[in-house]
């Protein structure tokens, strides 16, 4: 249906404005008279330019947290839906999600509930949000479930901050040693060789093979660089098929030095998500459904299906996990205590807030352990270089002396 914008007065004299989704410009009109507004103009709205575009941008943790705690605070209030949504519309900065929140708003005007409003958009209320949603409109604790899921966006959005922080330093660092190595192989070395042509006598090992090397790279340098696109091309189409996403996502998980921060935070994220959707009254199959698709990782993903089976057929969510090899003894054992004592969502809470703790942890550990490896290794590649190319120097300068 097509946008309109309006103004208009309320009876008690309080200028209004907003938009409306509607058939014609009469139809708005009278639907906004038959509420009571006086002194009624609409228009349609102009199109903006970045809408729809990816230059509109996505809606940001930060945002859905704003707006989460918002609202919650509104609906604690006693403010009606339709007003809070009314009021977040005019407030909201990000344009994707005004439009979202404009599009709910009129849905529940037309007699939806608020989970079947935020059903309607996926891309920014997905289905762990509407789920919870759906839960806190049943229960009557609506509030409670919106500052829930304020909090755990909000940790979630940090855990994610601390895994990118992890992997993007030592990608940067590697980007800019292999640009330094190329430039030095393709520009610098071959005023060397140039040099030395006029020497007339061969030169050392090691300087012979960098000024190979140097050959190599320039003369194969498009080669190289299609070898590497076309492995790229190759890793995402493998990526996308199941079974390699599940070979893929199991080695991140187990190598050696990322592995174990992986699996701190696919703990993590895990206790957290499914922690927060039983809190909040989602029926545990339907929790577990959502956590495997959030998950992140193939390998965590089954593990979690496989659980739901189990429980569906009356057994334990421990043994299953214990199963993936990704979950440590202490949480399968924490875990097993949680469904035995019918804590299970404070349990998972503790060990989340615990592995939240361990990411920090992992993450300083690693970031330490990476910076002096990357300096030795670019101390040794541009050293041998350099000093690879100044021995038939000084060579001469000994045969001189």
């Amino acid at each position: 249906m097509p946008l309109f914008i309006y103004k208009a007065k309320s009876r008690g004299g309080r200028r209004l404005k907003g938009d409306l989704d509607a058939p014609s410009i009469e139809f708005a009109e009278n639907v906004l008279r038959r509420k009571g507004y006086v002194d009624v103009r609409v228009k349609p709205k102009p199109k903006d330019l970045l809408e729809g575009t990816f230059l509109e941008g996505g809606v940001a943790a930060r945002d859905m947290v704003v707006f989460s705690r918002q609202f919650a605070t509104m609906i604690n209030a006693g403010v009606p839906i339709l007003q809070a949504l009314q009021i977040m519309c005019e407030q909201t900065e990000n344009s994707k999600l005004r439009r979202k929140l404009y599009s709910i708003r009129n849905d529940i005007e037309g007699g939806s509930s608020l989970y079947e409003g935020l059903k309607k958009h996926p891309d920014v209320f997905d289905a762990l949000y509407t789920n919870m949603v759906n839960a806190g409109e049943t229960g009557g604790i609506l509030d409670q479930v919106l500052l829930r899921l304020a909090e755990y966006i909000e940790k979630a959005a940090k855990l994610k901050a601390k895994i990118k922080s992890a992997m993007i330093y030592p990608g940067v660092v590697v980007t800019v040693a292999v640009a330094v190595i190329a430039i030095i192989l393709i520009f610098v070395i071959p005023t060397f060789e140039t040099m030395f042509r006029d020497f007339g006598s061969s030169l050392p090992a090691p300087t012979q093979f960098v000024i190979d090397l140097s050959r190599f790279v320039t003369n194969h340098f498009l080669l190289l660089l299609g070898c590497i696109v076309a492995f790229i091309i190759a890793f995402r189409f493998f990526y996308k098929w199941e079974k390699g996403q599940i070979l893929v996502d199991r080695w991140v998980l187990f190598t050696p030095i990322f592995g174990p921060l992986l699996r701190k935070a696919a703990v993590a994220k895990f206790s957290r998500t499914l922690s927060t959707m039983v809190s909040s009254g989602v029926p545990i199959l339907n929790a577990l459904d959502i956590v495997s698709r959030t998950s992140g990782n193939k390998t965590v993903e089954l593990g979690v299906l496989e659980a739901k089976k189990s429980i569906a057929e009356g057994q334990t969510l421990a043994e299953p996990l214990d199963d993936t090899g990704v979950f440590p003894p202490m949480v399968i054992h924490m875990i097993s205590i949680g469904e035995t004592t019918g804590a299970l969502d404070s349990m998972l809470s503790k060990i989340a807030d615990f592995y939240d703790d361990e990411v920090d942890v992992a993450v300083d550990a690693l970031t330490s352990l990476i910076e002096p490896v990357m300096i030795v290794f670019l101390g040794v590649v541009v050293g041998g270089l350099v000093i690879s190319m100044y021995l038939p120097i000084f060579s001469i300068a000994e045969t001189v002396a």
